[in-house]
């Protein structure tokens, strides 16, 4: 067992069962033994690889939509340029680097970057040094400016705390981690009055589990508010589904999948994302796959151009890339594509009528 589940189980002891959402925050977050607290989780020599660190063109063609929306929303100025969960930076230093050529953009944009770890916004702030952007951090969504807002949120949403809840005969139960000869494990609480009035829970099977993300809830509200209020565009990608039901919560540790109560603090821990009450807070949304947004924003001729300088095995790895951020068997179906706005703007870009 690891420090932290050491940690977990004295807690538990003396205290009895915690939640779902509480075994991932610690997992996380805890200022010793977490997760993003200890640990460089993103690439290779990581845990996971997201869609930024896999091909460029992710974040040129998404950095190229926000600034076709901007200028679509009457070149606001100034604005706020903003990503939650930022990662090492790669996909902001690709949206910048991208929209150089878009007249008035870069002399409009603040940007800002929702990352509370010191480390991670040391690693960032190398990142985009080679930028001449006036560069800011925050804590949370709540503190971003009052401006018009124009924001991408790549795996953000699947990494908040969940709740798990499951429906019996008699009702629904909370799932929670508990203790069984010593070790975590998995259990239910007693009979609950009352659980999310969210239509995964409406329409739940018997024995079926249901999700609920309170924070991913609240970040989207306060972002769906200002964009309302100020004007902008926020595009949230992330894997998960429509009415989302069933137990997704998973591990991942050196690119594979691990129980999910195996190495508490030393793997990742994510669950699917329900857009459904998501794109419900919003004055106007549009919503589909991943491949087929990034198709409408014209990946196929971009990877086209970048393959002509290549050959060889990056150009093989530059086909992979492609292929792997838009074929429905791979990211492209599995990962979903929420664009927020404005009642009176214009259709997202990579969007359909």
């Amino acid at each position: 067992m690891t420090p932290l589940g050491h940690l977990l189980i004295e807690r538990i002891r003396e205290g009895g069962p915690i939640s779902v959402a509480d075994y991932m925050t610690d997992c996380l977050l805890h200022p010793v033994h977490g997760y993003y607290t200890t640990r460089e989780p993103f690439g290779t020599a990581g845990d996971f690889t997201t869609a930024p660190e896999i091909s460029q063109m992710f974040g040129e063609l998404f950095g190229l939509a926000l600034a076709q929306a901007w200028v679509d929303q009457g070149a606001p100025a100034p604005f706020t340029l903003a990503e939650l969960g930022p990662g090492r930076g790669t996909l902001m230093a690709d949206v910048l680097r991208a929209t150089r050529a878009v007249p008035g953009f870069h002399a409009a944009a603040r940007v800002v970057l929702v990352e509370a770890s010191p480390r991670l916004r040391a690693v960032q702030g190398q990142a985009l040094a080679a930028f001449s952007a006036d560069v800011q951090w925050a804590d949370t969504v709540d503190d971003l400016p009052d401006a018009p807002l124009f924001l991408l949120a790549n795996e953000f949403l699947d990494a908040l705390p969940i709740r798990q809840f499951q429906r019996g005969e008699d009702g629904w139960r909370e799932r929670l981690v508990g203790l069984a000869n010593g070790q975590l494990a998995f259990g239910l609480s007693d009979l609950l009055a009352k659980v999310p009035d969210t239509p995964a829970f409406q329409t739940a099977p018997m024995g079926t589990v249901v999700e609920d993300c309170a924070p991913a809830r609240h970040a989207v509200a306060a972002l769906a508010a200002r964009i309302d209020r100020q004007g902008g565009l926020a595009y949230l990608i992330d894997y998960g589904g429509w009415r989302s039901q069933g137990d997704t919560l998973q591990a991942l540790r050196a690119h594979a999948f691990d129980a999910p109560l195996a190495h508490p603090g030393q793997a990742d821990l994510t669950a699917h994302v329900d857009f459904e009450p998501l794109a419900a807070l919003a004055p106007a949304y549009a919503y589909d796959t991943q491949g087929a947004v990034l198709n409408r924003l014209g990946i196929a001729a971009r990877a086209e151009r970048l393959a002509r300088n290549l050959s060889g095995e990056k150009l093989e790895s530059h086909h992979a890339a492609h292929r792997r951020l838009t074929h429905p068997q791979e990211m492209g179906s599995l990962f979903k594509v929420l664009a927020l706005t404005h009642a009176n703007a214009p259709l997202p870009p990579g969007f359909a009528p």
